[in-house]
C-alpha cells in the first residue's frame, strides 16, 4: 500500500487556516469504507552472502532491483534496505503474491552473490547513509542534532509492516475508532512476539528489539503515540499539525532544510519562510512515524521485519485479530491485562515489550492468548492451511514457550550489559 503517491493538481493550493488543514488530514488519513483487504511493506537487508560484515553499495543493490519485475513495488531505504510493498487484497493474495514477489526476488540477489536477511537492525554494519536524495539528506540532518537514534533508524533498520483496511467491519457504521484504539492495543504484544533484534555493533544490546528502542529515541513529536481520548481523525489532524516539520522542500536545488522545533501549525501561522501548500502538508505527513499510522487505511509499524517467511504469520496475526469483530473485542479484555496506571506511562509498556519480550510473564500471558484468538478467527474465517500451519509453527516456536525470535539471535551472540551500545 502506498499513500499520496505522486503529485496532484491541488499541491500548490496555498494552506493558510489551521482548521482547513486539521480537516483535509483528518479526511484524507480516514478516508474510505472498504474492509477486509491486507498490504504488506517488507524491509530487508542486503548482504553479501560470504561476508555480513561487507557494506554493499547501492550501485550494486539497484543493479539486481531495477530490472526485477514484481506484482508489488519496490523501493529503497537510505542506509540500501530493500522494501517490497504489496497490493491491498484478501490475505489469501497479499500473501501468495509477496511470496512469488520474494522467491524471485531471492533468486536474483543469490546470482548477484547477495542475499536478504530479514533482521530489526543490522547486527555488525555502521549506518551508513546510501542514497543521495534531499529527503533523506535533510532526515538524517534533522535527527544528528538530537544523537545516534535516528541515523540508526533511517540506516540499519527493517521491518515488517502491515496494513488492514480502517474500518473495523462490513456493515455501514463504520467505526474507525474502535480498530485505530485496538491496534494501538495490541502494538505492545506484537512488538514482544516478533522481537527480533537484539544485537547491534556486534553485541548483544539488553533488548529483544532494539529497532523498536531505536524509533522511541527518535523525535517524540513523529514517533509519540497519539491521544486515544480524541476521536481518530481529530487526534491524528492535531497531531501532524505539533508534530516537527522536517524539511521544506525546494525546487532550485537547495538543500531541504528546515528550522529546528519548528511545527507545520507554526509554518501555517508565520507562513515562513514561504507560506506551506497542500503539497507540503501531503508531503509532511509522509515524514510521521507513530507506531500506527492513519493513510486511508491503517499501518502496523512496531514489527520488526522477520527470518525467511515469518513476515506471513505477522500478516495473518494482524488481519485475524483487527479484521473479524469477534477477536477485536477479544483483543481490547486482552491488552488491558498490560495497561499501566498513567496515560503518562504508556510508553513504559512499550518500551517494557522491547527490552524483554516474552520473558515478561504479563506479555507472555497475553501473547499466547492472543495467538489462540487469531487461530480460531482465521480457521473460522476460512483461510487456507499452509497460513495457519504457518501461524501455528511459530507459536509453538515461540509464542507458547515464552520466546521471540530475538531469543535466537542473543543465542549466539556476547552478552552485554544493558543498552550502552544503542
Amino acid at each position: 500500500m502506498k499513500f499520496f503517491a505522486g503529485a496532484r493538481e491541488d499541491d500548490a493550493d496555498p494552506i493558510t487556516d489551521v482548521a482547513d488543514a486539521e480537516s483535509y488530514v483528518a479526511e484524507a488519513s480516514f478516508s474510505g469504507d472498504q474492509f477486509g483487504r491486507v498490504g504488506v511493506e517488507l524491509e530487508w537487508l542486503v548482504y553479501y552472502r560470504d561476508d555480513h560484515c561487507r557494506v554493499v553499495s547501492a550501485e550494486e543493490m539497484l543493479a539486481v532491483v531495477l530490472p526485477s519485475k514484481t506484482s508489488g513495488s519496490l523501493s529503497t531505504e537510505p542506509g540500501g534496505q530493500l522494501e517490497l510493498s504489496s497490493i491491498p487484497a484478501d490475505l489469501e493474495t497479499c500473501i501468495s503474491e509477496s511470496k512469488a514477489d520474494m522467491s524471485s526476488l531471492r533468486e536474483r540477489f543469490r546470482a548477484a552473490g547477495l542475499e536478504l536477511v530479514g533482521v530489526g537492525v543490522d547486527p555488525c554494519r555502521p549506518p551508513t547513509l546510501k542514497i543521495d536524495v534531499p529527503r533523506y539528506n535533510a532526515m538524517v540532518q534533522a535527527f544528528d542534532l538530537s544523537g545516534k537514534a535516528g541515523r540508526r533508524m533511517l540506516c540499519s533498520t527493517a521491518s515488517v509492516q502491515v496494513c488492514v483496511d480502517a474500518a473495523q467491519s462490513d456493515s455501514v457504521a463504520v467505526d474507525f475508532r474502535t480498530k485505530w484504539q485496538s491496534a494501538y492495543a495490541l502494538g505492545p504484544i506484537l512488538v514482544a512476539c516478533f522481537a527480533n533484534s537484539p544485537i547491534f555493533n556486534g553485541r548483544v544490546t539488553g533488548w529483544r528489539s532494539a529497532r523498536e528502542a531505536t524509533w522511541m529515541d527518535i523525535d517524540p513529536s513523529r514517533t509519540g503515540i497519539p491521544s486515544m481520548e480524541l476521536e481518530p481523525q481529530l487526534s491524528w489532524a492535531r497531531y501532524a499539525l505539533e508534530a516537527f516539520v522536517i524539511c521544506i522542500r525546494n525546487e532550485d536545488g537547495r538543500p531541504w532544510t528546515a528550522p529546528q522545533s519548528f511545527t507545520f501549525h507554526q509554518w501555517i501561522a508565520s507562513g515562513w519562510p514561504r507560506r506551506p501548500n497542500l503539497g507540503d502538508l501531503r508531503y509532511h505527513l509522509t515524514t510521521l512515524f507513530p507506531p500506527v499510522r492513519p493513510r486511508g487505511y491503517l499501518e502496523l509499524r512496531m514489527i520488526d521485519a522477520q527470518t525467511d517467511d515469518n513476515w506471513i504469520v505477522a500478516a495473518a496475526v494482524v488481519h485475524a485479530l483487527l479484521d473479524d469483530s469477534k477477536a477485536v473485542d477479544a483483543v481490547r479484555d486482552i491488552a488491558s491485562t498490560l495497561s499501566w496506571p498513567t496515560p503518562e506511562s504508556e510508553i513504559d509498556t512499550w518500551r517494557t515489550a522491547a527490552r524483554e519480550g516474552l520473558t515478561n510473564p504479563r506479555f507472555s500471558r497475553a501473547a499466547m492468548q492472543c495467538f489462540e484468538v487469531a487461530l480460531s478467527s482465521l480457521a473460522r474465517t476460512g483461510t487456507t492451511s499452509e497460513i495457519i500451519n504457518l501461524v501455528e509453527l511459530f507459536a509453538d516456536r515461540y509464542v507458547f514457550r515464552g520466546r521471540c525470535p530475538a531469543d535466537d539471535l542473543t543465542a549466539i551472540g556476547t552478552a552485554d550489559d544493558g543498552d550502552a551500545r544503542l
